[in-house]
């Protein structure tokens, strides 16, 4: 039986946005193409020179890898070239790309938010990365683009989904109808639909976070960590610790078969660290697609309103019970929830 391939698969789900006609369709499969040509370059990295240091910081302060840039550049051109997206907020540019002015995106109705390369600190180290993308539809296409359209809430994303670059490379998204998975077939080039209507399970058996800013954490986090490492046969504890330092492939893992992922706020990033436009946001959409839970301890991910296109937040999650449980420990610290000093552990 031949696999079905992430085209045709689009092309089948086009009835399910009546007034997008084809434009939606079309932007996914822009995405699809950069993510291909990422790919080759990312399993090609170690023989060409596209490792290393970029020389250069993004917004964020970090420093840029050169696959960052590339992979920047492949989002952008793919976007600007299909003519479906009129602006792009993408974590590698301080302010947003309108690309309204082109002559071909100029009457485009739709606003993407990515992360290029997450986790490119790892990528000289040939350890899984990931694209991040969050697909907005404009709410007025008769007038220059506004950044109230921009900074829409998490719950008005018409699409999101992420590339996971590994042992195998795959495509996953969700239009607000569940979540399906494609694997690339270097053979032909394809993604082909393998991991259909993803389901996250209930419960886990695995936490991840970095415990090296245990000492940061606030306390209900670190009340919640030593739940997970305390021994209880009828809640199958204790949970297995895995972290890989890249979301994408940690909430993978998450999805695929259970657990949690935290990354709190912290006396060094009081808001959190991770941005909400095109990190949590996104991410939380296919969990909870999934039948998942996302919060940032004190609300839903989805319900954050933004107010700048790199804007923080700290997150919960992962495997619905798990993530009730991280609330029930906010809960019982919510009046006293503040960041804890070095001292107080």
């Amino acid at each position: 039986m031949s696999l079905k391939t992430l085209g045709q698969f689009i092309i089948e789900k086009q009835n399910d946005f009546p007034y997008a006609k084809g434009e939606l369709s079309r932007l996914l499969r822009d995405i699809g193409i950069a993510a291909k040509i990422i790919n080759r370059e990312v399993n090609k990295a170690g023989l060409a020179d596209i490792l290393g240091e970029y020389g250069a910081e993004n917004i964020q302060g970090e420093a840029q890898k050169k696959l960052d840039v590339y992979a920047d550049e492949q989002f952008i051109e793919a976007l600007t070239k299909g003519g479906e997206c009129c602006y792009v907020a993408s974590e590698e540019h301080e302010g947003g790309i309108d690309l309204s002015r082109h002559s071909v995106s100029k009457n485009g109705k739709y606003i993407v938010c990515i992360d290029p390369l997450d986790g490119s600190s790892n990528i000289d180290l040939n350890v899984s990365v990931g694209s991040i993308f969050s697909i907005y539809r404009r709410k007025h296409t008769d007038r220059p683009i506004t950044m109230d359209e921009v900074l829409q809430y998490g719950s008005e994303q018409v699409a999101a989904g992420y590339v996971i670059y590994g042992s195998s490379t795959m495509l996953v998204y969700s239009t607000g109808k569940g979540v399906n998975g494609f694997t690339l077939d270097p053979s032909i080039g394809e993604f082909c639909l393998s991991h259909p209507e993803m389901q996250i399970p209930l419960d886990g058996k695995t936490y991840s976070v970095n415990e090296g800013n245990y000492l940061k954490f606030p306390q209900y986090i670190k009340d919640y960590i030593k739940y997970c490492q305390m021994e209880d046969s009828e809640t199958n504890r204790p949970y297995t610790s895995r972290y890989i330092g890249s979301m994408v492939a940690d909430l993978h893992r998450t999805l695929i078969i259970g657990g949690i992922f935290l990354y709190p706020e912290t006396q060094s990033y009081p808001q959190g660290k991770l941005r909400l436009l095109y990190e949590c946001n996104p991410l939380a959409f296919i969990i909870e697609q999934a039948g998942g839970k996302a919060v940032s301890g004190v609300e839903r991910i989805l319900e954050i309103k933004p107010t700048h296109l790199h804007q923080r937040t700290s997150i919960v999650i992962g495997s619905k019970h798990m993530v009730e449980k991280v609330e029930e420990f906010y809960a019982g610290h919510e009046e006293q929830v503040t960041l804890p000093s070095l001292r107080k552990v």
